[in-house]
């Protein structure tokens, strides 16, 4: 933030609907020194950036009390909120409204009523006026036409009801706002203020702390800056930056973040950020700016509320103005039926149907460790079919490790190879680069970065640099064609990377990476829920199919050996088929990042340009969190329309309910409020959300060779659904299929974890069998396949004839390799 400028945050109780954002809005741009605005409704909270020079905080709080708008300056770092009482004006309308219904004993008490508007409608009224001057149509004003519509026509009684649960629904209001208000600000004031400084145990503000300072953090103080532990060890809580819920340990040389808890042991931290640009104050900054934007379904409500206010208001006017005209009869009707549609005009639940869903949704979110950046990217999760992964660093650990390392020919010794690529590869951040330095020093290979000249890093490709007088290319197959280099080792042999001097490749190497945990139970995870499946690679074929082995061949689409902007290419053709996200972690996923509907990046892992790129971050490395992200967005899609729904069909029926006859104004206020609450209530149900989690194994997308899963042509019991076993010996079916080439089906059946069988494939789902279990043996009769038995122990068995695949998977992906 520019020096001079200053944030500050507000409470504003006074608003309640739309009409006060845009006054609120109005207000403050018209403050000179005010720079930036984001007014937030479901909080009731307004952060203005302003110059300390040209305006103060006390200012802006009087412009706002000025249009009576009850605001008052938040505190930097409060996260709790009290539950205040109602203000005693809201009280002592309440006493005497509840005097008024002794009417039926005394008929004087009715005029108790008087006494509830007079002491319950001041506040509203000053409201009122202060709209008006600012040329404002808000629900203030259409209370106080009602209550004063009311009294001309002698319903006093009504008129108290108005008037008191106007009141009282603003106070409920706020009391249900700040539940919200609080997990909000527990998110953006994780970090402490205050951090003791290791060699003199000083205390000093976080503010004023350099990078490389030594911090002491003791047993159950929250660590107030980034850093890595220099001394000590302990476990730490990272639950509210993260959503881990198990507590992370940490030892010497780790990485800690602010705002996270040291739950035992003592620690030293050397910084490595300052307060303003930790991870806890970007994550609070995103969610402060994602609260902020309005997502699609707020900006067309909001139009429409602009047009349906007047447009109802004028309604209203003209139900009581005709009649009167026309001199119809029985005008008392017309009157209470124009005051009826005057509160319906009230577009209050409508309005806060959206933002507070919205709202909760993107606060759950950051509490479970995921930082949406907006609404409409909540939207978009609800409606996603496909999603893209990047393999390194994203499916898999991006922890590689050298497996072989071999010369081309004799001309060149391994330990000279070595030398060259790991001097060059002390320039890349790429992690294959690590794995190789790693590997070079454990033979004894020390590189000399001086030496390189003219590196250079092609992403997707590979990186080259001059050493020696010799230009020395190392990476892919592409980086070989860019090297010039021809070689009948290029088609003969399948290697994760090679390395060319000049255009003849002199040395090959293996590497091997592992998913990463979680990761299967992510993918079936997101099959449950209907999504398509891909994986986006630069890596090599040979790599990409690895992968694929460690996930069961659960992707449906695998395309490898891509550049940069090739991966946005395929993205942008996903999209003609729908909503489709990709997850990356790397400079080489920005283009795909930017060019899905939703990027989502990987937070703490992964690049700097990933996560201003992205629109979704993951704040710990754990990709079971995308289908929950999913799963919520899903949630919040279901809370929204019942809002929307509610909020239409209770005016619809006060309404109708006038039109047959029965213009009951308290009704229409009492529903009016109460059709406010409920939706704030049920938007602040995703708050309390709990974690999804879906066991079931749900075929939905069929691929290309048919499902051994149904079979609608016949009756017959498939393999996958055999359970005439009586003592459960048959069970646990697998199937792959390879393609483009004449599909091969093999199926591992489990017979008493001795039957196993394979089948040659057909078009359809054909892979049938019909067996019969006894205490002795299992019998397996298949009248495409004969299936010899031997002896295994006390039991039979069937003999193996091809190869073993794994014992989960149970569909057929289609896996298209590029």
């Amino acid at each position: 933030m520019a020096k001079g400028l200053k944030k500050s945050t507000y409470e504003v109780l006074g608003m309640c609907c739309n009409s006060e954002v845009a006054l609120i809005e109005k207000i403050l741009k018209g403050l000179h020194g005010v720079k930036e605005i984001s007014v937030m409704l479901p909080t009731r909270t307004a952060t203005v950036i302003h110059d300390l020079d040209l305006i103060s905080e006390s200012q802006i709080t009087d412009a706002l009390n000025m249009a009576r708008l009850e605001a008052s300056l938040k505190p930097e770092g409060e996260t709790k909120h009290e539950t205040k009482w109602p203000a005693p004006s809201t009280l002592a309308c309440g006493l005497l409204l509840a005097l008024s219904f002794l009417k039926y004993a005394y008929q004087p008490l009715e005029y108790f009523a008087i006494g509830a508007v007079v002491i319950g409608s001041p506040r509203i009224l000053l409201r009122g006026i202060a709209s008006i001057r600012n040329l404002s149509l808000d629900i203030n004003i259409l209370v106080l036409l009602s209550v004063f519509g009311t009294l001309a026509l002698g319903d006093f009684w009504e008129a108290g009801i108005i008037t008191f649960l106007f009141s009282i629904a603003q106070w409920l209001e706020t009391v249900a706002s700040y539940k919200a208000m609080a997990t909000m600000s527990s998110l953006t004031n994780m970090a402490p203020q205050r951090a003791i400084i290791a060699e003199t145990g000083e205390q000093v503000d976080v503010n004023e702390v350099k990078i490389n300072t030594v911090l002491a953090v003791k047993a159950g103080d929250a660590i107030p800056l980034d850093g890595i532990v220099v001394e000590g060890k302990c476990e730490v809580d990272e639950k509210m930056l993260t959503g881990e819920s198990f507590p992370v340990s940490k030892q010497l040389g780790s990485t800690v973040w602010a705002g996270t808890i040291n739950l035992n042991g003592y620690i030293s931290v050397k910084t490595t950020a300052l307060a303003i640009d930790t991870a806890v104050a970007r994550m609070a900054k995103l969610v402060q700016e994602a609260h902020s934007r309005k997502s699609r379904a707020q900006r067309f409500i909001d139009t429409c509320a602009k047009y349906y206010v007047p447009g109802v208001f004028l309604i209203s006017v003209g139900v009581a103005v005709i009649p009167i005209a026309l001199r119809v009869p029985n005008i008392n009707y017309w009157s209470h039926m124009a005051i009826v549609v005057l509160v319906s005009a009230c577009p209050c639940a409508l309005i806060l149907s959206t933002p507070v869903t919205i709202f909760c949704s993107l606060t759950k979110a950051a509490t479970s460790g995921l930082l949406l950046k907006g609404g409409d990217y909540v939207e978009a999760l609800a409606g996603l079919k496909i999603l893209a992964f990047d393999k390194t660093g994203t499916l898999t650990k991006g922890e590689f490790t050298v497996t072989d390392f071999s010369t081309v020919g004799d001309d060149i010794n391994i330990q000279l190879l070595l030398y060259w690529v790991t001097s060059i590869e002390s320039k890349s951040s790429h992690p294959m680069a690590a794995a190789l330095l790693e590997y070079g020093r454990i033979q004894g290979i020390k590189p000399i970065l001086e030496n390189v000249e003219d590196f250079q890093n092609f992403p997707g490709e590979g990186v080259s640099g001059k050493i020696d007088g010799r230009e020395i290319y190392i990476g892919n197959r592409k980086i070989c064609v860019r090297a010039g280099c021809e070689s009948e080792f290029l088609t003969k042999e399948e290697r994760n990377g090679y390395i060319c001097c000049g255009p003849t490749l002199v040395g090959m190497f293996s590497l091997s990476d592992t998913c990463r945990s979680g990761a299967l139970e992510a993918i079936e995870e997101l099959k449950s829920l209907g999504v398509k499946l891909a994986m986006l690679t630069g890596d090599s074929t040979h790599a990409a199919t690895l992968v694929q082995n460690q996930l069961n061949h659960a992707l449906d689409i695998v395309h490898a050996e891509l550049l940069p902007h090739e991966k946005a290419l395929i993205i942008e053709n996903f999209k003609k088929d729908g909503l489709t996200a990709m997850v990356g972690d790397g400079i080489n996923d920005a283009p795909a990042l930017a060019t899905a509907d939703v990027g989502i990046s990987m937070g703490i892992s992964g690049s700097a340009l990933a996560v201003e790129t992205g629109h979704v971050i993951l704040m710990s490395n754990d990709i079971r969190k995308i289908p929950e992200a999913i799963h919520l967005a899903r949630t919040t899609f279901r809370r929204l329309v019942q809002n929307v729904v509610f909020s239409i069909v209770t005016k619809a029926l006060v309404l109708a309910l006038a039109l047959a006859g029965y213009p009951l104004i308290w009704l229409a206020v009492l529903t009016d409020v109460g059709t406010c609450l409920l939706v704030i209530l049920n938007s602040m149900l995703l708050l309390n959300e709990k974690k999804h989690n879906n066991n079931s194994r749900k075929v939905l997308n069929k691929p290309k060779y048919g499902l051994f899963i149904e079979d609608n042509n016949k009756n017959e019991p498939l393999l996958g659904r055999q359970t005439d076993c009586g003592e459960e010996f048959c069970s646990n079916v697998s199937c792959e299929v390879t393609i483009p080439s004449t599909a091969t089906t093999e199926c591992k059946k489990a017979c008493s974890n001795s039957a196993l069988l394979n089948l040659s494939s057909l078009e359809e789902s054909s892979c049938r069998k019909k067996s019969t279990c006894n205490s002795d043996c299992c019998k397996v009769q298949n009248r495409e396949v004969k299936v010899s038995t031997e002896k295994c122990g006390n039991q039979q068995c069937c003999k193996e004839s091809g190869k073993i695949i794994s014992d989960d998977q149970v569909n057929i992906p289609e896996i298209v390799i590029e």
